[in-house]
């Protein structure tokens, strides 16, 4: 059964069996979650923190049992590192706006994050290459998505401050 809830868990639910893009199809399944009890459901931060923090604490445990007898450490169908790592950036960009949240706008800046992510999740720059041929095990599966989030995050940053001063 615990086998059974971690290839559940690793693969979201079956979605990294999918045969094209399973990360990119996982990417935009998480932010549509995520935009889904942001702004539909109005789920308050704290619980969306809670949910998201026991998925990547998790993670680590259920990837690890599901590659130990796999000879690819990184198998294409886990894909809960895209979710913890698209996560990453939403829940920063939705805390920064507090309760003042426009719909439209986060639309916008989810998509934009989804696409900063999955740019830097494929072309993997360092670190997050180092991490990826570095660590063959949970946590290099892991920590490179963890920080093609953290690389959005710095781009939308850098992306604001730049369109304070000139625009």
């Amino acid at each position: 059964m615990i086998k059974t809830f971690n290839y559940l868990f690793v693969t979201c639910f079956g979605i990294g069996s999918i045969r094209f893009a399973p990360g990119t199809i996982t990417s935009l399944m998480t932010t549509i979650f995520l935009y889904s009890l942001f702004h539909i459901i109005n789920l308050p931060n704290i619980t969306i923190l809670i949910i998201l923090l026991i998925v990547f604490i998790y993670s680590f445990y259920a990837v690890s049992e599901y590659i130990k007898y796999n000879e690819n450490k990184d198998p294409k169908e886990v894909v809960v590192d895209e979710f913890i790592g698209q996560s990453i950036p939403i829940y920063l960009y939705e805390i920064a706006h507090g309760s003042s949240k426009d719909s439209n706008e986060a639309a916008l800046f989810y998509l934009y994050i989804f696409i900063l992510f999955r740019y830097f999740d494929i072309k993997k720059p360092f670190p997050v290459s180092f991490f990826d041929k570095k660590f063959k095990n949970s946590f290099g599966v892991i920590i490179d998505d963890v920080v093609a989030g953290l690389y959005v995050v710095l781009t939308l940053i850098i992306f604001m401050v730049i369109k304070s001063k000139f625009f």
